[in-house]
């Protein structure tokens, strides 16, 4: 054997060999020719890992969700923020720092140095479709900052919220060439999709699902899970090459909602918000004016700013001198727990910061502390005990708001403030996230500290700036250059500009020139201190005429706020602004542009394709199954059939989808057999319920059969449960048209993933005592129905 092996080795080192041959006198090992495979400096060849140059900095990228200009501590706002704060200190702090107004566009801008259309995320990857801008997958011509890092020699690592996974790869089968781990990333930790709940999270490593370390009940949250990992996986690389450096991108759930809190963190802001959202705008612009975030001059704009019929109702704002009694407290409560959940994740991000400077790291890192879009308006006019209701199109309901008052922040709900709070967390500007053409959806904080690398300490920075301009930025500092070919594929430029050289010069002239912005129908165009926004609301305004749009214009070198319309005064700057726009349309694949209404939104997205007799079949000790690839039961009839081997003994899930704020789940307990629809989390579930079957193998299953939809996006018809081909009980149900969840919460056969559904079982509750063969759906009998629906669609939009 060990001949064998000395045989291999010098077979593979001969061409080193004849190149190194050994010099007289030098030693050999076992009466063999010495083997060195180091060149005459003594490097490595280049088949090994490459390194980075020594004292290369690390990198640290922190990306909030869901945050507004006005919403931290750093910025003046109320939400206490003690490791951004300290890093704001120790660094500088961003004033004019933009987004795309939707998370993951932004998100694909900090993984490639691209605009979002060049992406293919002209929306969320949720929404992908056909054209270019909007497939949801990046092109290999972007390759990311991590590939190009790590083929530099750094470790790379993301860890927390992953929204740029195509929608149709990410199932177990699909290519994981645009997970994390393709997109040049070590290690993954973390959900895949806009959001997720911060309490029964859907998890994914690297390349697949896990299920949460511990439950809610042992002190569970998924920001302190994100800390513990993101300091894991810095000391794994660390122990075994303390030399090279490293790319982490954390990605906490927050702000995201559901806002998720520990009650403590809630009790901490308990009364901080009850003067209402119109006062803390007052409130929070002088405090930005005096901090130096602002000009002392700027105005606030109006928290109703847009014209009527020009933007989605669900968009409005309700005057705080409107409301009840009972509505401000709950309004005030909603914001407590926002607060909360910011300032608890801030904790955790801490935990990775002391780490940092307890291991001597922090000085030669370069971190970014930022969030990807303005406040979220999805939280509709009266806010929300269960977001899940905006995906579906359904409308909030004041009585059930107000029924849940006291278990905001828990398991109990997942819930999302109204969109007055959208307006104040954005102060001073107008409107909130998704609105691309106004800095409440664009305008975000950002805070870069370097120790080592940045004179300034606690300075404000005002230049005009871009989140395309962050991967510029860490390549320069890291002294990595943009490389014309990466992996064999030609690469296109650049979009963004480095912001390094506004380091240590507080007075230096922006080097941005022009950035578009466009989302969901919503547009704007800056230029060297100018910008022109389109009067034209966000999707679901479903309003189109993109031709007829009027435009605005703002000086916002001088009107930070956006509250001076020039466009009657200077006609010929907004023909030249709208004109760049389209330029810049065109080059970036930003067209065809889209508002439609959120039923719409669904009929475009990314459905798995039903087979030719409409059966889907499943089995035990698998994966769970993401809703875009999962058979579909939403909005229409269906049939869910199960081979199952029963004994006395049997109880658990036989098949799930969803969570308590929406879902489905056949299962055993207390000797039943029972099918459970939560519509939306609304009391009571809806159930149906018989004798558990004789020991032995048995068929059981439900069938809805759809029979018309309501103008609440609501789904009417029969729910029948079945056992050995005989309906045992039946009754009129409502099903859900949109989603179940926006990400995680799958398909289970066997157990319930995350969040359980029925309030008869806790989380998973796996099948026992028994044997279940398999699950078929059958959704055959609705196929026609829909394919007249999809064509009706197309032809519409014709």
């Amino acid at each position: 054997m060990k001949q064998i092996l000395k045989t291999l080795i010098l077979f593979c080192c001969l061409p080193i060999m004849a190149q190194n041959s050994p010099k007289q006198g030098e030693k050999t090992f076992n009466g063999e020719i010495k083997l060195d495979i180091r060149d005459s400096k003594g490097d490595w060849p280049a088949f090994l890992e490459t390194k980075a140059p020594k004292d290369s900095p690390n990198v640290l990228i922190i990306l909030y969700d869901d945050t507004g200009f006005a919403a931290w501590s750093p910025y003046g706002g109320r939400i206490n923020m003690p490791t951004m704060d300290a890093l704001a200190k120790d660094g500088i702090t961003y004033t004019q720092w933009h987004t795309t107004s939707v998370c993951s566009p932004t998100r694909s801008t900090l993984l490639t140095g691209r605009n979002h259309h060049q992406n293919g995320f002209g929306s969320i990857s949720e929404s992908a479709v056909g054209f270019p801008g909007y497939s949801g997958h990046i092109p290999k011509e972007n390759a990311t900052l991590a590939t190009i890092l790590r083929q530099a020699g750094w470790s790379t690592f993301w860890i927390g919220k992953n929204h740029n996974v195509p929608v149709d790869a990410l199932d177990m089968a699909s290519s994981k060439d645009r997970w994390p781990l393709g997109l040049g990333f070590d290690r993954f930790y973390g959900f895949i999709g806009g959001e997720t709940n911060q309490w029964y999270p859907g998890l994914i490593e690297d390349n697949h699902f896990i299920d949460q370390p511990y439950q809610p009940e042992d002190g569970y949250h998924l920001s302190k899970d994100l800390a513990d990992k993101a300091i894991a996986y810095i000391q794994d690389t660390k122990q075994s090459k303390p030399d090279k450096p490293w790319f982490m991108w954390y990605n906490p759930g927050a702000n995201h909602a559901p806002h998720h809190a520990p009650a403590d963190y809630i009790a901490k802001y308990k009364g901080k918000f009850d003067d209402g959202y119109e006062a803390y705008r007052d409130w929070v612009l002088k405090r930005m004016i005096d901090k130096g975030i602002l000009p002392k001059d700027t105005k606030l704009t109006p928290i109703n700013p847009m014209p009527k019929g020009k933007f989605s109702e669900g968009d409005t704002v309700r005057p705080w001198n409107t409301l009840s009694a009972d509505e401000k407290k709950l309004f005030s409560r909603m914001a407590e727990v926002y607060a909360a959940y910011s300032e608890y994740t801030d904790f955790e991000v801490g935990r990775v910061i002391k780490y940092l400077k307890d291991s001597g790291q922090y000085d030669n890192t370069l971190i970014m502390y930022c969030a990807d879009n303005g406040a979220s308006g999805e939280g509709s006019p009266n806010g929300s005990v269960n977001e899940n209701n905006f995906f579906n199109a359904y409308p909030d309901d004041m009585k059930v708001n107000l029924s849940m008052i006291d278990k905001l922040g828990s398991q109990d709900t997942y819930n999302h403030y109204p969109t007055g709070w959208a307006v104040a967390f954005s102060t001073p500007f107008k409107m909130f996230k998704r609105y691309s053409g106004y800095s409440g959806g664009t305008a975000d904080p950002l805070v870069i500290c370097w120790p080592k690398g940045i004179k300034a300490k606690g300075e404000i920075r005002s230049q005009y700036h871009h989140c395309t301009d962050i991967v510029p930025t860490i390549l320069e500092v890291c002294g990595v250059k943009m490389p014309d070919v990466v992996d064999g594929v030609k690469q296109t430029p650049l979009a963004g500009v480095s912001m390094k050289y506004s380091f240590d010069n507080e007075k230096a002239a922006t080097t941005k020139k022009v950035q578009y912005y466009e989302m969901v129908g919503t547009r704007g165009i800056w230029k060297e201190g100018w910008k022109a926004t389109a009067i034209h609301g966000a999707l679901p305004v479903n309003i189109g005429n993109f031709d007829k749009d009027q435009w605005e214009l703002y000086h916002v070198d001088v009107d930070r706020s956006e509250s001076t319309d020039l466009s009657a005064q200077y006609p010929d700057k907004v023909k030249e602004l709208e004109q760049i726009w389209m330029d810049e349309a065109k080059k970036y694949n930003v067209l065809p542009l889209n508002d439609v209404s959120v039923n719409e939104f669904h009929a475009m997205e990314y459905h798995k394709e039903i087979p030719a007799n409409g059966r889907f079949t499943y089995y035990p000790g698998t994966t769970e199954i993401p809703e875009a690839s999962a058979a579909p039961t939403l909005g229409r009839s269906f049939k869910i059939l199960a081979e199952v081997d029963f004994t006395k003994n049997t109880k658990g899930v036989i098949v799930s989808q969803g969570s308590r704020f929406g879902g489905y789940s056949l299962f055993v307990t207390n000797g039943k057999l029972n099918y459970v629809y939560n519509f939306l989390g609304l009391a009571p579930e809806q159930i149906l319920s018989t004798v558990l079957p004789a020991s032995g193998q048995h068929v059981v299953g439900v069938e809805f059969i759809k029979e018309k939809m309501t103008e609440k996006n609501e789904t009417l018809g029969k729910m029948r449960l079945y056992v050995d081909g005989k309906v045992v009980q039946e009754k009129p149900f409502r099903t859900q048209a949109g989603h179940y969840a926006l990400s995680g919460e799958g398909l289970c056969v066997g157990r319930d993933s995350g969040d359980p559904v029925s309030k008869q079982y806790k989380a998973k509750f796996d099948f026992t005592g028994g044997k279940i063969a398999k699950v078929i759906y059958d959704v055959s009998n609705d196929a026609y129905q829909n394919v007249e629906h999809e064509f009706k669609v197309k032809m519409a939009r014709e």
